[in-house]
């Protein structure tokens, strides 16, 4: 049961880390920022506590000392210096290698830890002095306590506008709508002003409201709401409980609190409670007081059991609110689940269409369609992460290398919301750094050549991340050096991927750099020359079912835009059939589809060109492509697929229709299998190939320049 204990506490630590260096990071570019301070203290401070109660007692009493370096700064004794950040950033990295190693740990981890300590101590200039170090129950009780919640107050507001309020345009519900905004929030109108039906004057405020607001604001925020009603309204605020303070105390009685708003004495309160009825009933009928009072009194009265509660749940860590953690495994377990789902419920609405099911049979099959359709959805979703997740990791390692390197680079990053596949972003990470790091070795200049080139001093690396469709489209720009087209020209002929004679449009020649091995490094370095890099940026993204484009301007930057399916398990595909078979054309490729007959195939004297919407159009037969035998039809079909922007045709027999893909593994042994990127299983049973349309797209291209040469 402990160990199970231990790893929770491993994987929150290593979120707990990934955040650390992401506020690290942010506190390089703005070492002023207290909030982010907090953060960072806040951090350390809760894996010192966790650490310690779940027996890690090295890293509690490591981690203990870093601690006490980041209080300094916390409360302004210290600076927060590039130095600083650099250590900060060696003890994250020391912490994980230490929670990988577990306790106890090696003596070469022990030698680390002692090294960091003293490079705190002397940095803070406390060499000699240290404190107990935690490890008891009570240092990791407290350490449980959740810092980033300050204490909060619950007010008690009374707003009682003058009937005239609306007369210069205030609407008293906006201004609570704004109060609500500040924390939790509980309103009681008061209505004991309204006329009758007869009297009432539509242009007049008859109503007044008490709000219990529980927040971490103070009463000059509060009041900063009502900044513009000093003349126009009677506004109270008072302090009636810190939370703080108050969570372990009595529960407030009803009587109490009415008497602490002086709406009745104690001696009458007493008197009322002996007579054993209901308090709030016997204070409306016997004492007058008004329902709304008592009304306001309770809400009040449940207002600050929730703030109590709020308050217990904190220090427990057991928000109401909390999430809960899943294993990635299980999350894909459920996908696979859904998918199989997914295919039985087509099935089913096959057979009813085959069998010529009507009635309530259909009624079913179609609500048992629009609910799988949103456990689809809801499934699918749970996998979603925000990539700004995967673009923090990478600070660091333009930050590590540009020192390095000896260069000045900022990485800058926009659409970090942007959502996709869990699995989608794991196989993200090697393209990124692949495309980073020859950003930072070949686009970047050295400081001393941009200046000299009129540029600022400091290089511009971007990542940034927005849907288009069913594709996340995600660019790294630079504005360094751009590629030198000349240069890749030359290394090209040299590895004899080109002849000397043949004409390359700059596309073209920019495409070479997706050779294997292909690379202008002069020199192998630690980051960059041995020619392994863009043509496994490409290999994995054409895996993903994306595509990979370069635009680059010499002397001015250069920008790699990878577009990315959202996710890799359930896809919307159109089906058609060649021969017999049928096959899937992932829908997110697909613009239309057109007819192609005899007469259109002899147009342009045979070649695979067709004129469609002013434009030729090159396409490629599938037939021929997967020497499928038989008849071909009179009138075949033109599936236009858009790939890197350009459209390219593929000819097919027939097009059935629109398609829900559940995409499944075609195997080890078809897994070089070309134009091919998996399967799915049909309503009735039967396998469907999902096309690989990047892959056939080159065959197109290549078909359509033989036939523009004959």
């Amino acid at each position: 049961m402990i160990e199970r204990f231990r790893e929770n506490f491993r994987e929150e630590a290593y979120e707990l880390l990934n955040t650390l260096e992401s506020h690290l990071m942010h506190l390089e570019e703005d070492p002023s920022n207290s909030e982010v301070i907090a953060a960072v203290f806040r951090s350390m401070h809760t894996i010192k506590g966790s650490a310690a109660m779940f027996g890690f007692d090295q890293i509690s009493s490591f981690t203990h000392e870093v601690e006490s370096v980041l209080d300094l700064v916390r409360n302004g004794k210290l600076s927060f210096t590039r130095e600083l950040t650099g250590l900060t950033l060696r003890t994250r990295d020391h912490i994980r290698e230490m929670l990988e190693a577990g306790e106890p740990v090696s003596e070469e981890l022990d030698r680390i830890s002692e090294t960091l300590m003293n490079e705190y101590r002397k940095l803070a200039g406390t060499v000699g002095q240290s404190e107990p170090k935690p490890g008891t129950k009570s240092a990791a009780k407290n350490a449980i306590v959740d810092e980033e919640h300050e204490p909060e107050n619950t007010f008690l507001v009374r707003f009682k506008p003058n009937q005239t309020i609306f007369e210069n345009g205030t609407n008293p519900l906006l201004l609570l709508n704004e109060l609500k905004g500040l924390g939790d929030f509980s309103c009681i109108p008061y209505m004991d002003r309204l006329p009758e039906l007869s009297g009432l004057d539509a242009e007049k405020c008859y109503v007044s409201w008490d709000i219990i607001l529980t927040t971490h604001k103070g009463v000059n925020e509060i009041r900063d709401v009502f900044i513009f009603l000093e003349d126009s309204a009677n506004i109270e605020i008072q302090v009636i409980e810190r939370s703080d303070l108050g969570m372990d105390g009595p529960h407030k009685l009803l009587g109490q609190i009415l008497v602490e708003r002086g709406v009745i004495d104690r001696d009458r309160i007493e008197t009322i409670v002996r007579s054993q009825k209901r308090l709030g009933q016997m204070l409306v009928e016997d004492a007058g007081v008004n329902p709304s009072v008592v009304q306001s009194a309770l809400d009040e009265q449940d207002h600050l059991e929730r703030a109590r509660s709020r308050a217990r749940d904190r220090v427990q860590g057991e928000l109401a609110a909390s999430t809960i953690r899943v294993s990635s495994e299980k999350l894909d377990q459920q996908v696979d689940l859904v998918g199989e789902l997914v295919t039985l419920q087509a099935r089913l609405s096959q057979s009813i269409l085959t069998l010529g099911l009507d009635g309530q049979i259909t009624a079913i099959a179609e609500s048992l369609e629009r609910l799988t359709a949103e456990l689809r959805d809801s499934t699918m979703s749970m996998r979603m992460l925000p990539i700004g997740t995967t673009f923090s990791k990478f600070k660091r390692l333009v930050r590590d290398l540009s020192n390095e390197l000896g260069k000045d680079i900022e990485l800058t990053t926009d659409g970090g919301e942007t959502e996709l596949d869990k699995t989608v972003i794991e196989r993200l990470n090697d393209p990124l750094i692949h495309i980073i790091r020859n950003s930072i070795d070949h686009g970047i200049e050295m400081p001393e050549k941009r200046v000299n080139d009129g540029k600022l001093r400091t290089g511009t690396i971007r990542l940034a991340a927005a849907h288009a469709g069913a594709f996340v489209q995600i660019s790294i720009s630079d504005n360094g050096a751009g590629l030198d087209i000349a240069k890749i020209r030359s290394r090209a002929i040299e590895r004899g991927l080109v002849s000397k004679e043949a004409q390359l449009s700059d596309d073209e020649v920019i495409g070479l750099i997706f050779a294997p091995g292909f690379s202008t490094a002069d020199a192998v370095t630690k980051v960059s020359g041995r020619g392994v890099g863009m043509d496994v940026v490409r290999k994995e993204i054409e895996n993903l079912g994306g595509s990979v484009q370069i635009q680059s301007q010499q002397g001015e930057g250069m920008t790699t835009t990878l577009n990315i399916p959202l996710t890799l398990a359930i896809i919307e595909g159109l089906l058609v059939e060649i021969g017999g078979d049928r096959y899937v054309f992932p829908l997110a490729h697909v613009t239309e589809c057109v007819e192609l007959t005899e007469q259109m195939r002899g147009e342009h004297r045979n070649r695979r060109m067709l004129e469609n919407r002013g434009e030729l159009l090159p396409y490629v037969s599938l037939r021929e492509v997967f020497e499928i035998k038989g008849d071909t039809p009179v009138i075949q079909q033109i599936v236009v697929a858009n790939i890197e922007n350009r459209k390219i045709g593929f000819v097919v027999d027939s097009v059935i229709g629109d398609y829900q893909t559940v995409i499944k593994s075609l195997g080890k042994v078809y897994h070089d299998a070309r134009g091919l990127s998996g399967a799915t299983i049909l309503g009735d049973g039967a396998v469907a190939l999902i096309l690989d349309i990047p892959q056939l797209s080159q065959i197109a291209m290549n078909d359509a320049e033989t036939s523009l040469k004959r």
